[in-house]
């Protein structure tokens, strides 16, 4: 496993863009005083400068200057520390020289990306690589898909100690969410829209929703329920369910934690990700606005005209919203569960502050120090992995102790 002699426990790599800032500021505020942080990225100047800007705990935090383009400058990054926690994207352009010299090394990272086919290269060029090395390469470690993955693995591990059989059809609803899209998020997607566009065995990789599991030839093929119609949902007490922007991704990051645990949460384990409008006579009209607001977005990102003026009015790399805008933002989510006896448990996922920068600053700080120092928590896994498989009950932990909501109960009567 990662050697305990290295000088640092977690390195902030991109930490002069946007989201790389805020997650050292959460690591310089919530850390434990004799955590060894360090910062990483391209520019010493501009290192300093974010140093000068995290007060007194951080004055002396080494500084490391690497670049992805520079494989031997990754290398050193990678020796140096137990953790790389990575913000540098997107990651499909930049991520995977990251991977490689961290699972050569065995040294843990984990990472913010959206992007299904970084995760689904890197899983198939470097999990053995890091399995040996003893390395936990830990994809989708903020609002993308940290929610998703802990809320269903709260209800798994309820369910089992129930004795209560495994999760069958589960549905997680966003119910309250406030903030911004990231300007790296943004760049993420164009880059998807541009690689798909011109490969068509990458568009259907994304449409397959088991595109993510380590064993494809082993799933279940129970296909993917229906996330996108806009209608009330009775299943879910009569509210109007809306698509969920993250649907795509997150329900992949989810089933490839069933897949990477054995299938433990069942073979028939069906998940779907929408969004409430609530039970207002509103509620169908907001319901379609949202659905129809997704399509134009998403035919906008596709077509070159509508994609030149988008590029232009939506937020560059490296941009974000003030600190008065990420503090009043906010997210809460609800998953719901019916397992193979009946039984019906929902956990529930939320945060305060802007989930797409200051909750997922939280989030990658505490997933970064959870790698760490919790080392004899963690579950015995190595190679790429999803937050629920790398971290699992260690993380839920740490962010309930960071003022994250994370809780589960079994419900009774009908939904």
């Amino acid at each position: 496993m990662t050697s305990p002699e290295r000088g640092l426990d977690v390195v902030v790599f991109g930490a002069t863009g946007f989201v790389g800032r805020l997650t050292a500021e959460h690591l310089a505020r919530h850390a434990p005083a004799d955590a060894r942080i360090g910062l990483a990225g391209r520019s010493l100047p501009k290192l300093t400068a974010v140093r000068e800007g995290l007060g007194p705990r951080a004055a002396e935090w080494p500084l490391l200057v690497a670049d992805s383009a520079d494989p031997a400058s990754l290398r050193e990054l990678a020796a140096a520390t137990r953790v790389v926690a990575t913000t540098v994207g997107p990651y499909t352009k930049y991520g995977l020289p990251v991977v490689e010299a961290c699972a050569v090394s065995g040294t843990h990272c984990c990472d913010l990306t959206g992007e299904a086919l970084f995760v689904r290269e890197a899983a198939d060029r470097f999990h053995d690589v890091a399995a040996a090395s003893g390395a936990r390469i830990v994809n989708a470690c903020g609002f993308d898909s940290i929610p998703s993955d802990l809320g269903v693995l709260l209800l798994h591990q309820r369910a089992e100690a129930d004795g209560a059989g495994e999760l069958e059809d589960t549905t997680l609803v966003v119910e309250a969410l406030r903030g911004g899209l990231s300007g790296g998020t943004l760049d993420s997607m164009r880059t998807i829209v541009d690689t798909v566009r011109r490969d068509a065995a990458k568009r259907r990789l994304l449409l397959d929703p088991y595109g993510l599991s380590p064993d494809r030839a082993a799933e279940p093929e129970l296909g993917e329920r229906d996330s996108v119609a806009v209608r009330r949902d009775r299943e879910l007490g009569g509210i109007w369910i809306a698509p969920f922007v993250m649907a795509n991704y997150n329900t992949r990051i989810v089933r490839r934690s069933n897949a990477l645990q054995g299938w433990a949460y069942g073979r028939r384990f069906r998940y779907r990700e929408v969004m409430s409008t609530g039970r207002s006579p509103a509620a169908p009209l907001m319901a379609g606005a949202t659905a129809a607001g997704l399509a134009a977005f998403g035919f906008g990102m596709v077509l070159p005209p509508t994609r030149y003026v988008l590029d232009r009015v939506l937020p560059s790399p490296g941009e974000g919203p003030s600190e008065k805008t990420r503090n009043n933002g906010h997210f809460r989510v609800r998953v719901h569960t019916r397992t193979a006896t009946g039984a019906r448990y929902e956990s529930v996922v939320a945060a305060k502050g802007d989930p797409g920068y200051a909750a997922t600053a939280v989030m990658l700080g505490e997933s970064a120090l959870c790698l760490a120092l919790d080392e004899e928590r963690l579950p015995p896994a190595a190679g790429v992995l999803t937050p629920a498989t790398a971290m699992g009950p260690a993380l839920v932990d740490r962010l309930r102790a960071a003022g994250m909501t994370l809780t589960v109960a079994r419900v009774e009567g009908p939904a």
